[in-house]
């Protein structure tokens, strides 16, 4: 059976000067490793004069190693456009925390709504820890945390988002619950299979995006954007033009430009070698 083609709500231009890609269910393939020919791809806009730009919302410590396979040593965003992390240095050019006490009020307000959820924090920081409670599931066995053994224990040190799971709920129901009692106290998210996420108010994709775009002097009509996720809905609103993933979520799907292929079947290349020949 061929693989599907990609489909186009408007044309994209013929040239683009930034190319932002999500990773997980995006450019990566779910095994966590990237094709040749996604390599490749990526290559070929390098040498076209365009800049490719990670956008992500794994923490900088997770990305690193990620980047490191991409040979960048430039910009990325990271933490759900909580952190703008500069590679080559190893260090973040700029970064905002979740209020903890704030954290732990909404995640009151979610437990009263639907009962008890299983929750993770990411720490804030170039070596900061992914901490998960009892009972919480890592959405990415690969991904390295550490277990604590209460709650309490998360919030030790300054972080940048709240991971949320709940036992029978899905992400979409935990998610809507989420977003009508959480309120301004944190932006609610979803960015994967078994993550709903809390980030600091107003930190979403398209803000980490524009801060690193006008960092490398690129404007929101020159960048292509590649997602997923309903986490992605802010990039795509941002960009020029947004690309979704054939295995994107139906929210992401709704207001793309155009759906290429999955993840599994070298989407992203399939647009970059259209848009740079």
């Amino acid at each position: 059976m061929a693989a599907p083609t990609a489909y186009a709500a408007r044309t994209a231009r013929t040239t683009y000067a930034l190319v932002a890609t999500d990773l997980d269910g995006t450019l990566l393939r779910g095994d966590d490793t990237f094709s040749d020919r996604s390599l490749a791809a990526l290559a070929r806009i390098t040498e076209a004069g365009a800049r490719h730009l990670v956008v992500t919302g794994r923490p900088a410590p997770r990305v690193r190693p990620l980047l490191e396979q991409l040979g960048s040593t430039g910009l990325a965003v990271c933490g759900q456009g909580a952190q703008l992390y500069d590679a080559g240095a190893d260090r973040l050019l700029w970064s905002v925390t979740l209020d903890r006490e704030l954290a732990e009020t909404a995640i009151g307000k979610i437990e009263a709504e639907v009962g008890e959820v299983y929750a993770a924090v990411d720490q804030d920081g170039v070596e900061g820890l992914t901490l998960i409670e009892p009972g919480y599931l890592m959405p990415h066995p690969t991904l390295p945390a550490v277990r604590v053994r209460r709650r309490d224990e998360l919030w030790t040190e300054p972080i940048s988002k709240v991971l949320l799971r709940h036992p029978e709920l899905s992400d979409d129901e935990l998610a809507s619950v989420a977003r009508a009692v959480v309120g301004s106290l944190a932006t609610v998210t979803m960015s994967g299979p078994g993550t709903v996420e809390l980030q600091p108010c107003g930190v979403t994709k398209a803000t980490g995006l524009a801060l690193a775009a006008r960092r490398l002097g690129a404007r929101a009509e020159d960048t292509i954007a590649f997602g997923d996720m309903p986490n992605d809905i802010p990039m795509f609103d941002w960009a020029g033009y947004g690309v979704a993933m054939a295995n994107a979520h139906p929210e992401l799907k709704a207001v793309a430009d155009e759906v290429t292929t999955s993840n599994e079947d070298d989407g992203i290349a399939v647009v970059l070698e259209r848009l740079f020949p």
